[in-house]
């Protein structure tokens, strides 16, 4: 039998990937059965035509009517209920979820609620929610697959030393996560003052979208991956570091109890999580280069720079305060990102409103999923303050 997937955010970097590893994929190993995009209705309407879909959503109305005047194959969903309803009634049996942002948690708290296994890109919905999520896929059995890089290694080598077990049962010390260091690495703040968009955007080693790209700048995603490792691995956070590794072959690695350190080495090609993850447990072939550290030639490391990349230590710091701190730090650099790529605030404003919304924004606990809406929302609120001010 084909697995059932569903992705949302088909149309973005993390989504067209996905959908080269079905293709790529032997026959009947796949079943497109729903796709979803945030405003790009030409490709989605393109994909879904291709993989023979009749069920889509796109993220508000007006995309959405145009896709359903342009497409007679099926019906067309639009907004956050949307998203939801596309999970619900689409019969998926797995559901990738490379939506970008906080818009995310909705289709994930879907997914797990209703027992579906998770392949998550979205790491805002663990940064925002990883307390509530992790519970509700622990009581209705359903996986969650990680598909960030650095996590699918770490994924792959706690799994592979702790036997099937839990991390604390094993003999695992630390989780490293490797960061490229962007685009910006080695510069003072005083280098940072005018840089621009462009030269945000213009990663190193990776290929992603607009949001992330400036979130690997500012080294916020970095900050928001040790939050997300703390929840898919139930790790504390004086478990888990950071190092600068430029070539970005090391995807992650950890450190044994014998001191003895296991590492995850790859081509800096998302394909590869993504498939591990869509495939799993089995591991099927993909078309990619094999590593060749000869060719490689050397492999370097430095510390993270906090003190100019200030977003990494501000997410590390919300992550142990935890409640709704992740959450209101989530929102903040969403707003403050959207600003800078809209050329409203410079590069190092990023960092200071985030902060600056964390010191305005008390946290609290959390209980149920309405408090983190509503902490997003101040969050939002006082941010785009900022932004204004």
């Amino acid at each position: 039998m084909p697995r059932r997937l569903l992705i949302l955010g088909s149309t973005g970097s993390i989504g067209t990937q996905a959908l080269d590893v079905v293709r790529a994929a032997p026959e009947g190993t796949f079943e497109i059965v729903g796709l979803a995009a945030g405003r790009q209705w030409e490709p989605l309407v393109a994909q879904a035509r291709e993989f023979g879909v009749d069920l889509i959503a796109l993220g508000d109305e007006e995309t959405a009517s145009r896709a359903s005047a342009a497409w007679d194959g099926g019906r067309v969903l639009h907004g956050p209920e949307g998203l939801v309803h596309l999970v619900l009634e689409s019969g998926a049996d797995l559901v990738l979820n490379a939506l970008v942002g906080a818009a995310g948690l909705g289709p994930t708290v879907a997914t797990l609620g209703e027992g579906i296994d998770l392949a998550l890109a979205n790491k805002e919905s663990l940064v925002v929610g990883g307390e509530l999520v992790m519970q509700l896929a622990e009581a209705t059995g359903a996986r969650v697959l990680p598909v960030d890089s650095e996590h699918s290694a770490l994924w792959q080598l706690v799994e592979a030393e702790s036997r099937g077990g839990s991390l604390e049962a094993g003999t695992i010390d630390t989780l490293v996560l490797t960061a490229s260091g962007g685009p910006f690495r080695g510069r003072t703040r005083a280098d940072l003052g005018d840089v621009g968009v462009e030269q945000a955007l213009d990663h190193p080693t990776w290929a992603m979208g607009g949001k992330i790209t400036i979130d690997s700048a500012t080294l916020m995603n970095k900050g928001l991956e040790v939050i997300e490792a703390h929840h898919l691995f139930g790790t504390p956070y004086d478990r888990i570091d950071v190092v600068v590794h430029p070539q970005s072959i090391i995807h992650s690695y950890v450190t044994l109890c014998d001191g003895v350190a296991l590492a995850h080495l790859g081509h800096p090609d998302m394909k590869a999580p993504i498939a591990f993850a869509l495939n799993h447990p089995e591991r099927r072939p993909i078309p990619m280069r094999p590593l060749n550290l000869a060719e490689v030639g050397q492999l370097t490391f430095e510390p993270a720079d906090e003190e100019t990349f200030r977003c990494l230590p501000l997410a590390r710091e919300a992550g142990r305060e935890g409640g709704t701190a992740p959450c209101i730090l989530n929102a903040a650099n969403e707003i403050a990102v959207h600003a800078f790529l809209n050329g409203r605030i410079g590069f190092l404003r990023i960092a200071e409103i985030v902060e600056a919304t964390l010191d305005e924004v008390a946290p609290r606990s959390v209980h149920a999923f309405e408090m983190l809406y509503d902490a997003d929302r101040a969050a939002r609120e006082a941010a785009a303050a900022l932004v204004a001010g």
